[in-house]
């Protein structure tokens, strides 16, 4: 794990229905952020915000909500997450909704390509996000990032990263997924998406789901992490705009995150869909913020080997 952190803040709700996540890096930041992973010994670059357009509030035209606009914050996503990692920094894009994966995921695909590095990326959410412009009700961007990078979307989105798809499906597992549209779900299955939906985590439990997730990396992998705060269960997290009941305890996220860090090969990572306009008091925030600790490796007890 790189001992420098860049915090890059991506202050827009341009992809979802609803207004709001613009505020989630400034909540974020409210929440302590930066001193938590300073107190874990990380060097922490707060690079500010990127600067956008601004949100239209425009309806759906052919199949896209805000297409042009949702391109533009990625390329400066893409370009700011690559930046990070080509200076040897870990990077943490606060979000934002969660569209804006298309731009971080395909420039860590770019970065681990020019390095010849292996990558892994785990989804965290309650939403598959592989809607196309047939599939989705709603034209928002922000279901469709995943297709997005599998090459299944509008062809100004799938070719930021300079390589169409950005990824392969085999690279990505999902957490935590109760919540797919019908035409989503068949695509899920034709293209082989590894899903460890809510059903596979009440029968096997966490601990089998993150074994089976984090089967068949090694010292070499790039380990990108997609956090959609609504990977959570709503009691827990109120403040997103799409909740879904019946997601993961707080333990249940907290061992989700201290397994991630026990590999010690987490290199990149996305916080996304905060909304603070629906949180109270901003406890999302926070619980996020706590969550992300224990991604960085802070733990109760010392473990001996």
């Amino acid at each position: 794990m790189a001992a420098v952190v860049g915090l890059i803040g991506a202050p827009t709700d341009i992809g979802a229905g609803m207004r709001g996540a613009s505020m989630g890096p400034e909540a974020l930041r409210v929440a302590g952020l930066k001193s938590m992973l300073e107190a874990q010994g990380l060097e922490v670059r707060d690079q500010g915000n990127l600067n956008g357009p601004g949100n239209p509030n425009s309806p759906s035209h052919e199949g896209y909500r805000h297409l042009s606009e949702v391109v533009a914050w990625n390329q400066l996503v893409y370009t700011a997450v690559h930046a990070e990692l080509q200076a040897d920094r870990l990077p943490v894009l606060l979000g934002g909704d969660h569209s804006l994966a298309v731009g971080s995921i395909s420039a860590v695909a770019r970065h681990c390509r020019e390095r010849n590095k292996p990558l892994r990326i785990l989804w965290l959410d309650a939403h598959a996000d592989f809607n196309t412009s047939e599939l989705t009700p709603s034209g928002n961007l922000h279901g469709m990032p995943v297709a997005c990078l599998c090459g299944h979307g509008p062809r100004a989105l799938i070719e930021i990263g300079g390589q169409v798809p950005a990824i392969n499906p085999n690279m990505i597992r999902q957490i935590g997924i109760r919540s797919v549209d019908q035409g989503e779900k068949r695509l899920v299955h034709e293209v082989g998406l590894e899903v460890f939906d809510m059903r596979y985590i009440d029968e096997l439990g966490m601990r089998n789901t993150l074994e089976e997730a984090l089967s068949g990396i090694d010292r070499g992998t790039h380990l990108h992490v997609s956090f959609d705060v609504d990977f959570l269960d709503p009691d827990i997290a109120p403040g997103v705009g799409t909740t879904v009941a019946g997601g993961p305890s707080y333990r249940e996220a907290q061992l989700c995150m201290e397994m991630i860090a026990d590999t010690g090969l987490l290199a990149s990572l996305d916080i996304m869909e905060l909304n603070p306009a629906l949180d109270v008091r901003n406890r999302t925030a926070e619980v996020a913020v706590d969550l992300v600790a224990s991604l960085f490796g802070k733990t109760t007890l010392m473990r001996r080997a």
